[in-house]
């Protein structure tokens, strides 16, 4: 797909709609997203994406340069709908975000067309839900969520390998560097790079923050 397709594409879209190329950037931004975002298009394209969007998920701010949607998108994975809490012209908003992967034939990395659909009541109420729900009853915060939401995170698109999950794993189950080291017979050193590479994919900054945002994308 050439890049005057994508940006038809885009221009095209009643929704809010971005194309973000292989570098992060925002190339192609039309109207609607004018609108929303409170954010010319003259002044978007050519950020960053995390810088425009700052997108949130249920566990914290999402958006950064080490974005698993770009990252999939490069891995050719196909990408599901998610969820993002955005900062638009009337303040944070819960937006289901769509994305289509556009191969450019003169690119190296593909375009990521991001395009939005405000769910901002829907989403609060199932928050509001989950929460009495948890509050309510015996029933575990993990359960509920199952039970009350489609799990939809950008994190679910990350992509850990099999070390990786069962490194978080152990992490989920208390297990200490040591203790994983023992059980996987592998090096502390080794360990803690595990632990820093499930950090940077999940965009998280503690291990509590990656075991949440996992849990919360169906990875454990």
């Amino acid at each position: 797909m050439q890049k005057r397709e994508i940006k038809k594409l885009v221009d095209s879209t009643a929704d809010p709609a971005f194309a973000v190329n292989g570098l992060h950037s925002i190339e192609f931004w039309n109207r609607p997203a004018e609108e929303f975002f409170g954010i010319r298009s003259k002044d978007a394209i050519g950020k960053g994406c995390s810088l425009i969007v700052e997108g949130y998920d249920e566990c914290g701010a999402f958006c950064t340069q080490d974005c698993s949607i770009i990252q999939a998108s490069q891995d050719g994975k196909p990408i599901r709908n998610f969820d993002l809490q955005v900062k638009t012209s009337a303040g944070m908003k819960w937006c289901n975000i769509s994305i289509i992967v556009a191969t450019d034939d003169k690119a190296v990395a593909p375009h990521t067309i991001h395009i939005l659909r405000p769910i901002d009541v829907s989403k609060r109420l199932e928050v509001l839900v989950r929460d009495f729900v948890v509050n309510e009853t015996s029933m575990s915060e993990q359960h509920v969520k199952e039970l009350t939401s489609a799990t939809r995170t950008p994190a679910r698109e990350t992509n850990l390998t099999d070390r990786e999950l069962e490194v978080i794993k152990l992490l989920a189950k208390g297990k200490t560097t040591k203790l994983i080291a023992e059980k996987l017979f592998i090096s502390r050193t080794t360990v803690n790079n595990h632990v820093q590479h499930i950090l940077k994919k999940l965009n998280a900054h503690s291990r509590l923050e990656a075991i949440r945002r996992a849990e919360h994308a169906g990875l454990l």
